[in-house]
């Protein structure tokens, strides 16, 4: 009888722990792409994801050491290989994006991440995608092409739009294959060696483009909370909350960073939320809210 009357008190912590968990989560990485907005101009493309990769790898680093004995020499090229796909990559088309569009736009276009996970696992790797989720990819395609048909200040965001979809893309490739040739390694420590050889793979194009003028304090702050902040402590973050609910559960936090994107965007910014963003980011979410209802 008092080992459960000790252990409601513990259940009731969690039942609010992990909903204001997911709510973090989802404002740092909504956050990420106002940081992007705001340093994407001064530092350039490979200059900012640099400083990103190099910094997010840095912060998980420890997760790598203690691990190093789990990372042979000969697994260094799949770990680069699957890191220019699922860091590298869509990290510079998100700062391409992020130079020629609200930051809300790639926030919205992130959410195809799980749709995309489940088509590259459909095409490539045999795996059964049922007709909810193919209705769920084609609702969720339809909010990409209202996405990209819209306007912000009368220019045309189809280019970022675009950027977004294929970054979220190559994450759902980058996801399948961690999936069949990392795993049962641990998670945080695989982040650290993917960032780790991102960054090396993006250092000599960084050094040849890095910017010639000083950067303003707002944009090396910018860049540091978007490695320090939205990469390495938000995979611990992640990390934590799937070995304590699971997955399925943690990735529910996909349906916030679209609307923590477009908030901050809004409040910090004065970015506009226009109608055709409005629609789409509810075509988009009810899409992967239809997909993840198909998996259970």
């Amino acid at each position: 009888m008092s080992t459960l009357a000790s252990s409601l008190p513990a259940e009731r912590s969690r039942a609010w722990l992990t909903p204001l968990e997911l709510g973090v989560l989802g404002a740092i990485w909504g956050a990420s792409f106002l940081f992007m907005r705001v340093a994407a101009k001064d530092f350039g493309l490979f200059a900012l994801v640099e400083v990103r990769l190099a910094l997010g790898s840095l912060v998980l680093l420890p997760f790598l050491w203690k691990a190093r004995a789990q990372f042979p020499l000969r697994l260094w090229p799949k770990l680069a290989l699957i890191g220019a796909i699922n860091s590298a990559t869509p990290f510079l088309l998100f700062a391409w994006g992020a130079e020629r569009a609200p930051a809300g736009i790639g926030a919205i276009a992130n959410a195809m991440t799980v749709l995309f996970t489940a088509l590259v696992g459909f095409l490539f790797f045999g795996e059964k995608i049922g007709r909810t989720r193919a209705l769920a990819l084609l609702v969720g395609f339809a909010g990409v092409v209202v996405l990209a048909s819209g306007k912000t200040s009368g220019a045309n965001i189809g280019g970022a739009v675009a950027a977004g979809a294929t970054a979220s893309f190559l994450y759902g490739i980058g996801i399948n294959l961690v999936r069949r040739h990392l795993t049962g390694l641990p998670p945080a420590a695989v982040a650290s060696a993917t960032l780790g050889t991102s960054a090396l793979l993006t250092l000599p194009f960084a050094l040849s483009q890095w910017p010639a003028h000083a950067i303003p304090a707002t944009s090396w702050l910018s860049a540091g909370m978007l490695g320090v902040l939205c990469t390495g402590a938000a995979f611990v973050f992640y990390y934590r909350l799937i070995a304590r609910i699971g997955a399925s559960r943690a990735s529910t936090v996909t349906y916030l960073i679209p609307v923590f994107g477009v908030a901050w965007a809004w409040l910090l910014l004065g970015e506009p939320l226009t109608p055709t963003m409005a629609i789409s980011g509810a075509l988009i979410l009810g899409s992967v809210a239809l997909s993840q209802r198909a998996r259970q």
